[in-house]
């Protein structure tokens, strides 16, 4: 199997990485694209820093296994399955499923710290930033957190006040320079992915 194009597309919490991600996938058949999810290499709760007032802090880069991740995408990069266990984000309501991430011809990678990681970026063929403003980056962080993590809102503005922002402006934001394509969220994203799913069917029409 030929080297898989890498795709890195990174973004603040709540700048609607997972809605996109959707979208796009859905164009294609499973065998086309494989994404893999930094969501999924999370360290368990225990091992998670904790802030002055005793709060778990998953918005740090050693709050993910990044060594993992890095092996997960070069076994997948040399034509190898993966298998990993879905992180429910510690809510009691969610039954963990065992993932299966089989080789395709472009592996997407997807997460807050795939640029920050130099065994994770140096690995990445086009890099992508998905871009919104705070006001609604917030919104779409309550409504996730309410709805799909059983967070109260207390917890979730706490997160994005002492967590949250202060980790995308120091992990996330400088490396928007690096990225090859910027993707407008404010609004729709439905532009940059007509010219990223184009970008893919082209590559995959070469091969």
């Amino acid at each position: 199997m030929a080297k898989p194009l890498i795709v890195g597309i990174t973004g603040g919490s709540g700048s609607g990485k997972t809605s996109f991600i959707r979208r796009l996938r859905s164009s294609f058949d499973d065998g086309q694209i494989c994404v893999l999810s930094q969501d999924d290499y999370y360290r368990p709760i225990e091992e998670q820093f904790r802030d002055d007032k005793g709060v778990e802090n998953f918005d740090l880069p050693d709050a993910i296994d990044g060594t993992a991740f890095a092996k997960d995408i070069e076994r997948l990069m040399k034509g190898s399955d993966v298998e990993r266990e879905e992180y429910t984000f510690n809510n009691p309501k969610v039954t963990p499923k065992q993932l299966r991430f089989r080789p395709a011809p472009i592996l997407l990678v997807e997460g807050l710290f795939i640029f920050h990681f130099p065994e994770i970026r140096q690995l990445i063929d086009l890099r992508i930033f998905l871009y919104a403003k705070e006001n609604l980056k917030v919104i779409r962080r309550i409504k996730r957190d309410q709805l799909e993590r059983n967070y109260p809102l207390e917890d979730v503005l706490y997160r994005y006040e002492h967590h949250v922002l202060p980790t995308f402006e120091r992990y996330i934001r400088p490396y928007m320079e690096e990225a090859d394509i910027i993707i407008n969220n404010n609004l729709q994203f439905d532009r940059g992915l007509e010219v990223l799913s184009g970008y893919f069917h082209h590559h995959l029409d070469k091969l």
